[in-house]
């Protein structure tokens, strides 16, 4: 089926209670002003502002090791969840409306719906 994908950001994921000092830190080394929290259960995101090409880039507080991952959005989530399984990842969760994969390589990443298909950058097409 065809479908669209592309990069939607990066997710700054900081384990620990520490979630204000962490974006404080992160705002002020990338350049970009810290926008609205949100809490979704027990997580908690901040957008950081006026990144380039429209990426949205989050500090999330979480329970696991910090690490960076990317997300992928996509307007046919199971399309695009199946294309990147051929490749070689493989899924890890079902969160609320997304998919947390890992790729062959180790990496987690998430396959998420896409918000705004008309601004940033092109989506890539497949088949």
């Amino acid at each position: 089926m065809t479908h669209r994908s592309r990069l939607a950001g990066f997710i700054i994921d900081c384990q620990g209670d520490g979630h204000d000092a962490a974006t404080a830190f992160w705002s002020h080394a990338l350049g970009f002003p810290a926008g609205e929290s949100t809490a979704e259960g027990d997580a908690r995101y901040t957008k950081l502002e006026n990144a380039p090409a429209d990426l949205n880039i989050e500090v999330q507080a979480v329970a696991h090791a910090s690490r960076v991952h990317l997300d992928i959005e996509t307007d046919d989530l199971d399309a695009e969840v199946e294309r990147l399984e051929g490749l070689g990842a493989r899924r890890v969760a079902f969160v609320r409306r997304w998919w947390v994969m890992e790729a062959p390589t180790g990496q987690r990443f998430c396959v998420v719906p896409m918000k705004n298909p008309e601004r940033g950058a092109a989506p890539n097409v497949w088949d």
